[in-house]
């Protein structure tokens, strides 16, 4: 199978332009897939989901990201199902690492386990080469090089083009990087969630490594309708974070009003200030948004022609920060879980 051809191939000029990770040029904006059958409620109906794909193609999206977790399985076969026949078109990122056993999350780091997973990924998404494979956390049991090890085989057998290590600190990152070359590092990265700025935004770069930022839109708090709490479905997971508690929402919303105020002095949705945030935090940034949304997709996509000025960027950083958030990104149950930086009482 080809190569993907890359980033907006057959697609005008965007204002914001694409960003390299590894061998691929992509978007600066692109796609995250795990709300299509995972963590936040009852996934949509499969035509509705096959629809939001099927669009982001022809919107010029090209890297589409998964990982084995999400639906246990089910968002590799949905993606690889709907995706199939426009794989040239596309950057088929996935991750390793965590995933489903008798219905329970586990993070499994082992070599054995991560052969495993990648021929299980393979054929779930119907290729015989996954583009960017990340291992999605790091296993305390298990030392980060022989996790990228046994990674770095798959890219030897031909199975996978590019690594990526997820959730990791700066440190991590280097001995990761050290065993075989890291093209992209995803961790979460938005106006409220600022843990890469305590190191691994400046050790990505310096590495030329990109920083693939999930969650830029604050799962959902920065867009035209942030969620209720309340009314969230038992099995989502914004119900077991800090941030959306009731000791803390509160005061986050009033944050979230002064930035929709800011974003419409611009002429801009509040997503794509959030997102025109994110992207110009650096050269080597890419955003990753989920939706099932069809029309926020779009909303999202457009980001990438906006001109927002940069003082009023300056001016979103300083409302909605590490300083001024209110409450930790996860509870400590799910922080003890990943390697990456904390930053100040946001975790």
């Amino acid at each position: 199978m080809s190569a993907p051809t890359g980033a907006g191939a057959g697609y005008a000029p965007r204002r914001i332009g694409p960003r390299r990770i590894g061998p691929f040029e992509v978007p600066a904006v692109g796609l995250g897939c795990m709300n299509l059958s995972h963590a936040y409620g009852v996934p949509p109906a499969p035509e509705a989901a096959e629809r939001l794909l099927l669009t982001a193609v022809e919107e010029g999206v090209t890297l589409f990201d998964k990982a084995a977790l999400y639906g246990f399985g089910a968002n590799e076969e949905l993606v690889g199902r709907v995706l199939a026949g426009h794989r040239d078109r596309i950057v088929l990122a996935s991750k390793c690492g965590m995933t489903g056993v008798d219905g329970r999350r586990v993070i499994d780091g082992r070599p054995e386990t991560i052969r495993r997973t990648a021929d299980e990924a393979l054929s779930r998404l119907r290729t015989d080469v996954i583009d960017l494979y990340y291992l999605h956390r790091l296993d305390p049991k298990v030392p980060v090089e022989e996790s990228v090890g046994a990674m770095s085989e798959l890219v030897a057998a031909g199975k996978v083009r590019a690594l990526g290590v997820s959730e990791v600190s700066a440190a991590t990152l280097r001995r990761a990087h050290a065993v075989h070359p890291v093209a992209a590092l995803q961790n979460e990265y938005s106006l409220w969630t600022r843990n890469p700025e305590e190191g691994t935004l400046a050790a990505a770069r310096e590495l030329g490594i990109a920083l693939v930022a999930f969650s830029p839109l604050a799962r959902g708090f920065l867009t035209g309708a942030p969620p209720d709490p309340d009314a969230l479905p038992a099995s989502d997971i914004r119900r077991g974070m800090p941030r959306f508690d009731a000791h803390h929402y509160p005061a986050n919303l009033a944050l979230r009003s002064e930035l929709a105020r800011l974003a419409e002095k611009a002429g801009i949705s509040l997503a794509q200030l959030a997102l025109a945030w994110v992207v110009s935090q650096g050269p080597h940034v890419v955003a990753i948004p989920g939706t099932r949304s069809v029309a926020h997709l779009r909303e999202n996509l457009a980001t990438l022609d906006a001109d927002v000025p940069g003082e009023v960027l300056a001016m979103a950083g300083r409302v909605l920060n590490a300083a001024t958030v209110r409450g930790a990104r996860y509870n400590e149950a799910a922080l003890a879980e990943v390697d990456t930086e904390r930053c100040g009482r946001a975790g």
